[in-house]
């Protein structure tokens, strides 16, 4: 299967609601490899977002382990932190998270500056990322100026700049039409073949199913059923 990415062992996770405690994991056991196109499916409120968090350092768990490039991502302090999930991980998310002030190759730039890349270099690198995404004519274009379809290839841009090793995507597709959702998961796949990245996508699309190589069902904060499919 190759190198593993990341590592979950009994992750647990509960919240308050009122006085009530709610438990959004229960005991996730799940490996991911490199190379590999994982879509986690359920229910809404099942669980696969707090997962996605957990994985993406977002959000601490409650008692399990989460490794992540073999790193215990949770005993990083708060500067650690975001220098390994900028170093490693790239995020793609339901309503793409761009910064309408800035335009789409200053948006596209973000995490190569925050890794201290000289700005002409990381403007150039930017430039050049959505060049490959056809929207070398828009550069200059804010996020509101865009279609919902042209605001995630920003946002998968954006994601993948810095070459990580795992891209998170949460929903990337749900406020897409069919074809340009269809191209959203192509982009990711060139981009996982070209980089040997793991992608781990939380979705309720059934119309792109079919691209993954796993399907994980996540149902009352367990996994409930795993689909393995030829990659």
């Amino acid at each position: 299967m190759g190198k593993i990415y990341i590592e979950c062992k009994n992750i647990k996770k509960s919240f308050l609601s009122g006085d009530a405690k709610v438990e959004a994991l229960k005991g996730i056991d799940l490996t991911i490899y490199e190379k590999e196109l994982i879509m986690i499916v359920g229910p809404s409120g099942s669980g696969k977002t707090t997962l996605l968090s957990i994985i993406g350092g977002i959000m601490n768990q409650d008692s399990g382990e989460c490794l992540v490039m073999d790193q215990h991502i949770h005993s990083l302090n708060q500067i650690e932190k975001p220098k390994f999930r900028g170093k490693n991980i790239g995020f793609v998310f339901q309503h793409f998270n761009l910064v309408r002030l800035l335009n789409i190759k200053e948006n596209v730039a973000i995490p190569l500056l925050l890794l201290k890349t000289h700005r002409d270099k990381a403007f150039s690198q930017a430039s050049d990322i959505l060049k490959e995404l056809n929207l070398e004519n828009k550069l200059k274009r804010f996020p509101q100026e865009l279609s919902g379809g042209e605001q995630q290839r920003v946002a998968i841009a954006r994601s993948c700049i810095h070459k990580p090793k795992i891209i998170l995507c949460d929903e990337p597709t749900s406020f897409l039409d069919l074809d340009t959702g269809r191209n959203v998961i192509n982009i990711l796949q060139k981009i996982q073949e070209e980089n040997n990245c793991a992608i781990v996508i939380v979705t309720h699309d059934p119309r792109i199913l079919d691209f993954a190589h796993r399907i994980i069902e996540i149902e009352d904060g367990k996994i409930k059923e795993k689909e393995i499919k030829n990659p």
